[in-house]
């Protein structure tokens, strides 16, 4: 759900402090995305695992949001013998196939972020790491709802740029409606379009805001989205009659809310926290350990000030989310 890039790639990962051998795991981890938050993803499971003192071969790649590719990465998986798949599903209908042979293979499958559906999840999957989408998008609906009220907009006109193609980010956008609703029931959804993808969202958001006059704001459901929607409204000359609302932090992200003029409200999970959270139920699941619960909570954060922004720069000199 961020920008799309990089191939296949294995790597090694091997903690300084001596650990037995039998220590040592194989895991396969797959992304939607090379950078942004999978890049906090594949960070969060390296150092989870460094702090475990395990041994930890990552064999891993980017599905690019291509589900033949995926399903072709999970056979490699397979066929190379890992203990353990951590996965980002780019489709619940669409990457069943392949997950159920990792299941029945006897490998345990980690969903992080997306996943199956919840009947397949049941029966398919050992552990799903996520922020309620629900719970997310009411987040930002709340704030954004506080914003229009302060600024006397009763009836406010929104452009959503979307991640539809999951079905997460069609609860985002539920649970923002919902919210929202509650406090301005007077606000309209004018356009609904595909951004998902930085360059696309600019074009798409740059349309949007060329064709309503009258917009006041823009909901991008995933990082690339909120991003584009941004630089959007800088190039249009928008900046201060059109705000945004959006998912997922990045450096740009936070600097466009640090500034505050377009950026009004972001919420986002941690990359690194979702890495962690998945990798633990990973090794549970390895472990025969699992208690039957499917979903395992991840922390959703709300940013909607500009010393917010400062203070995740601050909480994140590298960059990576």
């Amino acid at each position: 759900m961020k920008s799309l890039t990089a191939a296949m790639v294995a790597a090694s990962l091997v903690v300084a402090a001596p650990v037995a051998a039998q220590d040592a795991l194989k895991v396969g981890a797959i992304y939607m995305d090379a950078q942004g938050f999978y890049a906090g993803v594949r960070k969060g499971i390296q150092d989870a695992a460094s702090e475990a003192q395990r041994d930890l071969e990552i064999i891993e790649t980017n599905a690019q949001g291509d589900v033949s590719k995926e399903s072709s990465f999970i056979d490699s998986l397979i066929s190379a013998g890992v203990e353990a798949i951590i996965v980002s599903p780019v489709s619940a209908d669409g990457s069943f196939r392949a997950i159920r042979r990792a299941h029945d293979a006897g490998i345990p499958v980690v969903c992080y972020n997306t996943c199956l559906s919840e009947a397949d999840q049941q029966d398919f999957v050992s552990a799903y790491a996520v922020g309620d989408p629900y719970e997310f998008g009411a987040k930002l609906g709340d704030a954004a709802a506080d914003y229009f009220i302060e600024a006397g907009i009763e009836e406010p006109k929104i452009a959503v740029l979307n991640c539809e193609f999951v079905e997460v980010c069609i609860t985002r956008r539920e649970g923002f409606e919902a919210a929202l609703g509650e406090k301005v029931p007077g606000y309209q959804i004018v356009a609904n379009q595909e951004g998902a993808i930085l360059d696309n969202a600019v074009s798409v958001a740059s349309t949007m805001l060329s064709s309503l006059d009258d917009l006041d704001a823009i909901f991008g459901e995933a990082g690339g989205a909120t991003l584009g929607a941004a630089r959007a409204v800088r190039s249009q000359g928008r900046v201060g009659d059109v705000v945004v609302f959006g998912g997922d932090m990045t450096t740009e992200i936070a600097r466009e809310l640090e500034d505050f003029d377009v950026i009004k409200g972001v919420v986002d999970i941690s990359g690194q926290g979702m890495g962690r959270l998945a990798f633990a139920e990973a090794v549970k699941a390895i472990a025969g350990e699992t208690d039957g619960e499917i979903q395992a909570p991840a922390e959703i954060a709300l940013y909607d000030t500009s010393e917010g922004g400062a203070a995740w720069l601050q909480a994140h000199p590298d960059g990576i989310p």
